[in-house]
């Protein structure tokens, strides 16, 4: 199979997956879901490439093994987040405001354009595991200097992302926080060490896949979600009113780097 027509095929599994998902929010009366099944569908996505492409085994293999790490944690780590919590305000105000038609609407706003990004995203999965040609100086087994720095760098994203996350849940278990904002550990030197954990991790396996040409070219993909987590729905959509409604947050704000990790900066004192 040529590499569109694998695409064709990984987006058809997307539908299918996604489907299978807004029935079920149906069921429960909950798109909430979607979040939880985000990651566990580039492991879908992955996985088609797997199968039906030709590339390196053990790159295929690599990819594999890469995303499924990374998506069953964050899948597994939304669930516990969310459960019990009811359905996310984001849905809950859409809910409101589409009224009855937001249960058909759903599948296009939120499982149909999920499964447009998921696919677009991961680009770079399919190209790793379907394109059979790899660059100059290969290693035994198949693979590349590239793609040991591509794991490298997915490594530190996943360090960030999980130990951020854990050290947050950590932080808001604690009763004595309560109302506090997270200043320790990651979050000392970055407002939102999960969100960099999770760019950093897809710029990884963007350089896993640039070890088979033309992998490079789908480089608008990791820009897509590093965009996604900065100006969409991450970074912009959770400080949105946060430095007004929280205390301490605009302090935080000031001496903290929004998304790279850095040492924080110094507070200015006013002169008496």
């Amino acid at each position: 199979m040529s590499f569109l027509q694998i695409v064709g095929a990984a987006g058809g599994a997307v539908a299918v997956y996604l489907l299978v998902g807004w029935l079920l929010s149906i069921r429960l009366a909950d798109v909430s879901i979607v979040d939880v099944m985000w990651g566990p569908g580039f492991l879908l996505v992955a996985s088609v490439g797997a199968v039906l492409g030709r590339g390196t085994p053990a790159r295929q293999v690599l990819i594999v093994a890469m995303v499924a790490l990374w998506g069953l944690r964050l899948a597994v780590h939304i669930f516990i987040r969310n459960h019990g919590k009811g359905e996310d305000y984001r849905y809950r105000a859409m809910r409101e405001r589409q009224g009855r038609r937001f249960v058909w609407l759903s599948a296009l706003t939120v499982f149909g354009l999920q499964g447009v990004l998921m696919l677009f995203i991961g680009l770079p999965l399919l190209a790793a595991t379907t394109l059979p040609d790899r660059i100059r100086g290969a290693l035994p087994g198949g693979l590349s200097l590239l793609d040991f720095v591509g794991l490298s760098v997915y490594g530190v994203g996943l360090f960030f992302e999980t130990v951020g996350d854990l050290q947050l849940v950590k932080f808001k278990a604690d009763p004595q926080n309560r109302g506090k904002v997270c200043d320790v550990g990651l979050w000392r030197y970055t407002r939102h060490p999960n969100y960099f954990g999770d760019a950093t991790v897809w710029w990884g396996l963007y350089l896993v896949a640039c070890s088979a040409p033309p992998g490079w070219s789908t480089f608008v993909s990791p820009i897509a979600m590093t965009v996604l987590l900065l100006k969409v729905s991450g970074v912009a959509l959770l400080e949105k009113g946060l430095s007004s409604t929280k205390p301490g947050y605009a302090e935080y704000v000031a001496r903290t780097s929004a998304f790279v990790p850095w040492f924080p900066r110094p507070l200015k004192t006013s002169k008496s």
